[in-house]
């Protein structure tokens, strides 16, 4: 196995007497996709930007390529790609325009920073949008842009910092292709998100953060299989009922949740855990029975729902 692009060894980050990141180990292999997945406010942003050399560590070792950050910075930036959680671009220009000025920040020289530009464009799908300003784009034109210009430099790590938060659907997946296919080109992704199906979809390993701390680590399949069942049965009860009735399903199936919205009953066989809630008597407005799934564990192991 190559040497690990990426090693942390209890990564500590504090602000004032507040502690961001709690004492994390972290290794992150060459062409991998690896994930950071937990609620808002668990330490993903501020691990990032510790990995991405713009903050620094306050205690606990970290390396990057083998170089550490706080004494290699600018080395190591010049290796990789960042697409901060909001976009950065700058909107009166134009898409075009973005990239050939940001190359320039590398040091490229103006022919193959066009050059370069032309090849992203069409890699994220905006060539006939090149000479557009910024501002006239949709949200999901501007995440493609951001990826696009955080290539620029030929990254071999980037980093991405909740890539697809407020897109719609299709925008979303799009953003997915685009982000596989450079994980086809041997490119590494780390990306932080609190979207299941995201994390789901794109990475190969990920940890489960939460205040600060690793909860879990794993593959999203052998995380699933570790902290829940098979199948889930989900059952909605008439509205402000659902605490009332999670009382009847007790003892069916592995574990019982009480959710906002309804009650969740982890079961290796969800129909009949269904036909047995029917057998109680009780008389749910609706019920799914589905496979287990990323969202699952981190209502689990957090505690939390995903809005937080």
């Amino acid at each position: 196995m190559a040497e690990p692009l990426i090693v942390a060894r209890q990564l500590v980050k504090r602000f004032g007497e507040f502690t961001a990141v709690d004492g994390i180990d972290v290794e992150v292999q060459p062409g991998e996709a690896f994930g950071f997945l937990g609620p808002n406010g668990a330490g993903k942003s501020s691990t990032m930007r510790m990995i991405g050399c713009v903050s620094p560590v306050t205690s606990g070792t970290l390396r990057l390529f083998g170089m550490d950050p706080a004494t290699h910075g600018s080395q190591i930036r010049a290796r990789i790609g960042v697409v901060p959680q909001l976009d950065t671009l700058d909107v009166e220009m134009s898409v075009q325009e973005n990239l050939w000025i940001y190359g320039r920040f590398f040091d490229l020289p103006r022919a193959e920073a066009k050059r370069r530009a032309a090849e992203l464009l069409e890699f994220a799908q905006l060539t006939d949008r090149a000479g557009s300003v910024v501002e006239n784009l949709s949200g999901g034109m501007k995440r493609r842009l951001s990826i696009a210009r955080s290539l620029i430099n030929n990254p071999e790590l980037l980093l991405l910092d909740e890539p697809t938060t407020g897109l719609d659907p299709q925008a979303r997946h799009v953003l997915w292709d685009r982000l596989y296919r450079l994980k086809q080109q041997g490119v590494t992704l780390v990306l932080t998100t609190h979207y299941m199906d995201e994390a789901e979809q794109l990475c190969d390993r990920l940890v489960v953060m939460d205040q600060g701390r690793i909860v879990a680590e794993g593959s999203p399949r052998d995380l699933i299989e570790r902290y829940s069942t098979r199948e889930v049965l989900e059952l909605r009860f008439s509205a402000g009922t659902n605490s009332d009735s999670i009382t009847g399903v007790h003892g069916i199936g592995d574990r019982q949740e009480l959710l906002p919205d309804r009650v969740l009953v982890y079961a290796h066989d969800g129909e009949a855990a269904l036909a047995e809630a029917h057998a109680r008597g009780l008389q749910p407005e609706s019920a799914l029975v589905r496979r287990a799934s990323l969202e699952d564990v981190f209502l689990l192991l957090t505690g939390r729902s995903l809005a937080d």
